[in-house]
């Protein structure tokens, strides 16, 4: 007998947005998924040929990739940081909407920095840093953290951070400023491109369910 699909979603941020989504597609988590105070990280669905894992939004792409998970819902950030050959992104599910920027203390903004060659960024995205300052003719060297990014300016970590961005009031309140965006993000459908292959009788319908979830938004 064929095991059950694997759905990875992600702790956070875009769990409130991608629930509905998935109500839509069909797929209901069972209640213990609802418990705040459960510690289970695998749980059944209303169906039983879906199981969904809820893991930290890095780690989706990972289970994805590698094809622990078969589907899965992150944001393009993920995506686009790993890069990874094995996943296909066919869904933009339009939720989850932020971008990853740039963003300096009040002030450094203003320096001169056409004669600087080398920056010291901390951010939890290295690849897509120092690609965006390879682009500037610039090298970057990247201080990687987790969280906390805001604080890595006033300690003397990093003068600039790379980092998510939606309102903007937690860079104003640590005083920063946001100077660039270097991409702006949603969520997105992944699926592992074998088990698409292997399974495509399971997943294809999948992909289809949550296409006329958002209304056939295909991602770019």
């Amino acid at each position: 007998m064929t095991r059950p699909l694997t759905f990875a979603i992600p702790k956070g941020r875009i769990l409130d947005e991608a629930l509905p989504l998935l109500a839509k597609a069909g797929i209901a988590p069972e209640a213990e998924f609802h418990d705040k105070k459960s510690r289970a990280l695998r749980f059944a669905t209303n169906r039983p040929d879906v199981s969904i894992i809820r893991v930290r939004a890095f780690d989706v792409a990972t289970f994805v990739a590698h094809g622990a998970a078969q589907i899965g819902i992150v944001g393009s950030d993920v995506v686009e940081e790993f890069n990874y050959s094995e996943l296909y992104a066919p869904v933009d599910l339009d939720i989850g909407h932020c971008r990853l920027s740039v963003a300096e203390p009040t002030g450094l903004a203003d320096e001169d920095q056409t004669a600087m060659s080398h920056v010291r960024v901390a951010t939890k995205y290295p690849h897509l840093t120092r690609r965006y300052y390879e682009a500037r003719g610039l090298q970057a060297e990247c201080v990687k953290l987790n969280g906390a990014m805001e604080l890595a300016p006033s300690l003397g970590l990093s003068r600039r951070i790379v980092d998510l961005v939606s309102s903007g009031a937690t860079l104003k309140a640590n005083g920063l400023v946001e100077t660039d965006i270097i991409m702006q993000i949603s969520a997105r459908l992944i699926v592992n491109r074998a088990a698409y292959k292997m399974r495509s009788a399971e997943l294809s319908p999948l992909v289809e369910a949550f296409r006329a979830a958002v209304g056939v938004k295909d991602a770019a």
